[in-house]
């Protein structure tokens, strides 16, 4: 009898030769569009990090703050966080890092004491400068697999699915708030 979502195959048992009944799964993890980005995002940042991580000993999360300071010029950390999509104590541990290392700075937020604006040192603008055009010519690598009609389409998708995924977060969010 099939599970809910499951229809009955007959998979061959290798070692026996037998014929096994099995059930389909309802969900094909390799096919499960969730996954297949996060598979995809971990590959993009594994081959990335390797670049930056090799030369200038900072990880993932450092190289975000890093760049993100760095294309806004002053940022919060939770601006930054926002921006970037990055849990707060990511944020904070990055921030601290690139802070002993002399990469960013901060100046307090006198309007409220309990953040700072950020900033890259000469440095840190030093080593961003560096590493924006590396960044850039990686993408460009990455990019090069798809007809320049696709990378359009492609940008359209993305930018569509960003904005809905934005959505469904605030929606789930929304439906857990106690009424």
């Amino acid at each position: 009898m099939p599970a809910a979502g499951g229809t009955r195959v007959a998979m061959i048992d290798d070692t026996a030769g037998r014929v096994a009944e099995a059930m389909e799964p309802a969900l094909r993890l390799e096919d499960f569009l969730p996954y297949r980005f996060n598979v995809c995002s971990n590959l993009v940042s594994t081959a990335l990090s390797r670049i930056y991580a090799e030369r200038y000993r900072i990880g993932v999360p450092e190289w975000r703050v890093l760049v993100t300071i760095g294309q806004f010029g002053m940022m919060t950390a939770k601006a930054i966080g926002a921006h970037s999509c990055m849990h707060k104590t990511k944020v904070s541990r990055a921030v601290a890092l690139l802070e002993n290392r002399k990469l960013i700075g901060r100046k307090a937020n006198r309007d409220d004491m309990r953040e700072a604006f950020l900033s890259l040192t000469p440095a840190g603008r030093e080593m961003y400068d560096e590493l924006a055009p590396i960044a850039t010519r990686f993408a460009d690598r990455l990019l090069d697999s798809i007809d320049a009609g696709d990378r359009a389409a492609l940008d359209r998708a993305l930018k569509k699915l960003t904005q809905r995924c934005g959505e469904l977060v605030a929606d789930i969010a929304n439906q857990r708030r106690p009424r």
